[in-house]
């Protein structure tokens, strides 16, 4: 349990770095696991017990908003959710144990396994990719720049494999030569991101100013009838707010209204005229919500979507629309939902029928505003999306927006974590985030991953900041995941080798 409290804490918001070296203890643990194997699995599972618990225990949260019926889940699904997560860490250790030869080579072999299974976790059943080990790094430091390179996948394995090397120090020579050989790598890590953050550009003086929208509106505070007319005046107020620059584009969180996008910018309707009052003509505005689709079918079809919307002489006009793709189970759909109806299990979750997923990702072009990336929400753990985006449209963007509802976090370490994760998409493909959040924590992000300004948990105002610029395509954006699979190859190889005559 220890070796995995101590990474967890090395994560943001704590940031005790140090707690790295609980790799390198969970690998001294794993050797000495005795037989049968399953004390391998055991020990992972219990390590990854200890990971999740603290990583993840803001997810009582979201249970408080209903607390009356659904307070009493929030220990239970905690549990679920480390237990099962740790399952991944638990195969990472028992496939360490069959794969890992004599020497100080196992060091690789470990960090494989492990940044193999943190693959795994962020793809299978579409994936929770929360705080992997390569994310440990505050993002824009220098440690973090390395994820321009090979990702976040990737800066997971070099990160375990230097914490990890602690564990063969005593091994002669050789162990010796291990640790030396990690803290080179860490020195070189350090001083490719200082070079990197030495060459930063400065924003352009043409560049568009963006106004970030934090109206501090509670998710509890949502259900009530009676505050839906506050909500839209809070933000409608932060949107007319005056400054020394109009800003081109105001961007308002995900569920920023309490309503289905088609009721309440309906044309004639009053929240539409009071959100088309408070934009000059011209301006841009980005928002998300919900929206109903198909809803002839049984179930009727609803998506979670980010419009961008342009106000007119008079009314707005709608520009674009993305709906989003990646859902999140439990939250946002229910998986199995046929049987999950029958077990009951829907009747719990209060989920309903979902959202429908989008199409996958893909840039938005907007008429004379530089192209966009959109990410709802937690489609900003998923490394890639934008890279496989520009792919698949031929051009890229020029920045990325994204949306997220995180007063489910409430005041906990969940909206910190979201901010440091949600930033390493800016620093692999070298394009600023700007992330619009309705009680925190907001930014404005470089291409570096830095947050040029941001406002806190419990904040009600509005970020003026110009577009930062971006940067020349990263060797990630060109290359995704190959950096990445050549490693793991790596880490086989270390495996096979000794085996090599047999």
């Amino acid at each position: 349990m220890a070796a995995g409290l101590l990474p967890a804490l090395a994560q943001p918001p704590f940031g005790v770095l140090p707690g790295l070296l609980g790799y390198a203890l969970l690998l001294a643990l794993l050797d000495r696991a005795a037989p049968p194997l399953r004390s391998a699995f055991a020990r992972g599972w219990l390590a990854g017990c200890g990971y999740f618990a603290l990583s993840l225990w803001w997810l009582t949260e979201p249970f408080q908003v209903d607390a009356a019926n659904q307070g009493w889940m929030a220990p239970f699904a905690v549990a679920a959710v480390t237990a099962g997560m740790a399952l991944f860490w638990g195969v990472a250790a028992l496939a360490y144990r069959l794969a890992a030869p004599k020497g100080v080579a196992r060091v690789l072999v470990f960090a494989g396994a492990f940044a193999g299974a943190e693959w795994l976790r962020g793809h299978v059943l579409t994936g929770f990719p929360w705080d992997l080990p390569g994310e440990t790094w505050r993002a824009g430091s220098p440690m973090s720049q390395g994820a321009a390179l090979v990702g976040a996948y990737g800066l997971s394995w070099i990160t375990i494999a230097i914490s990890a090397a602690l564990a063969v120090i005593a091994e002669g020579w050789r162990g010796r030569m291990s640790v030396a050989a990690a803290v080179l790598a860490l020195a070189g890590l350090y001083g490719f991101g200082a070079q990197r953050l030495g060459g930063a550009p400065t924003t352009s003086a043409s560049a568009p100013l963006i106004r970030v929208v934090q109206a501090d509106v509670r998710q509890e505070s949502k259900y009530d009838p009676a505050l839906f007319a506050s909500i839209v005046a809070r933000y409608v107020s932060l949107t007319r707010r005056p400054a020394a620059r109009v800003p081109a584009i105001v961007v308002w969180p995900e569920g920023a209204i309490p309503d289905a996008l088609e009721d309440y910018l309906a044309p004639g309707t009053w929240t539409e005229t009071d959100i088309a009052g408070a934009l000059q003509p011209g301006q841009t505005l980005i928002l998300g919500g919900y929206r109903e689709g198909n809803t002839r079918t049984d179930p009727p079809v609803a998506y979670n979507s980010l419009a961008a919307l342009r106000r007119g002489p008079q009314n707005l006009s709608l520009l674009g629309l993305y709906d989003k793709f990646r859902l999140v189970p439990f939250g946002e759909f229910i998986p199995f939902d046929a049987l999950a109806g029958r077990l009951g299990i829907k009747t719990f979750v209060h989920v309903g029928d979902g959202f429908t997923p989008g199409p996958r990702p893909r840039p938005m072009a907007i008429p004379s505003l530089p192209a966009m990336q959109p990410l709802i929400c937690y489609e900003a753990l998923y490394p890639g999306f934008t890279r496989e985006g520009a792919r698949a449209a031929g051009f890229r963007p020029a920045w990325i927006v994204n949306i997220s509802n995180d007063a489910w976090f409430g005041a906990t370490s969940g909206p910190l974590q979201h901010l440091n994760i949600a930033s390493y998409r800016a620093i692999e493909e070298g394009l600023p985030m700007v992330r619009a959040t309705p009680t925190g924590v907001s930014a404005v992000i470089d291409a570096f991953g830095r947050p040029m300004a941001t406002l806190p948990e419990g904040a009600f105002g509005v970020i003026d900041q110009p577009l930062p610029a971006a940067l020349a395509p990263t060797p990630f954006s060109r290359f995704g995941g190959i950096p990445f699979a050549i490693m793991l190859a790596a880490s086989l190889a270390c495996a096979l080798w000794p085996r090599r005559r047999a």
